[in-house]
C-alpha cells in the first residue's frame, strides 16, 4: 500500500511544553487526558530535568490555538514553544535546557 502524499496527511503543530513537577510518562499521559478532552493529539518525547519535565505533544493545526489555552490554564503545565516542525521544537526544548541536540535521543 503507498503512503499518503503530504498534502492528505493534513497540517499539524508540535507543541513544546513544561510540567512543573517530574513526571513519568504514563502520568503525563494521563493528564493529558484530562486536560485536553476529546482534542486529537499524540505524546512523543518526555524530557526530565532539573526544572521539571519537557514534553512534545503532537496536534492537528485546527485545535492548535485551543490546546495552548489548555495547557497553560492548568496550574502545573506551561508551554514553551510551538512549530510546524519537530526538529525546532527539540532544539528550542534542548536549548532550554542547556544541552545541544545531539546530546537527546
Amino acid at each position: 500500500m503507498p503512503k499518503q502524499k503530504k498534502a492528505a496527511r493534513g497540517k499539524h503543530r508540535w507543541i513544546g511544553f513544561r510540567v512543573t513537577n517530574n513526571s513519568e510518562r504514563a502520568e503525563l499521559n494521563d493528564k493529558l487526558l484530562g486536560c485536553l478532552g476529546s482534542v486529537e493529539w499524540k505524546l512523543f518525547d518526555v524530557i526530565k530535568g532539573e526544572g521539571g519535565t519537557l514534553a512534545i505533544i503532537k496536534i492537528p493545526l485546527a485545535n492548535y490555538k485551543k490546546t495552548i489555552a489548555q495547557i497553560n490554564n492548568l496550574n502545573e503545565m506551561e508551554t514553551l514553544t510551538s512549530s510546524g516542525k519537530i526538529r525546532l521544537v527539540r532544539e528550542r526544548l534542548n536549548s532550554s535546557l542547556g544541552t545541544s541536540p545531539s546530546d537527546s535521543p
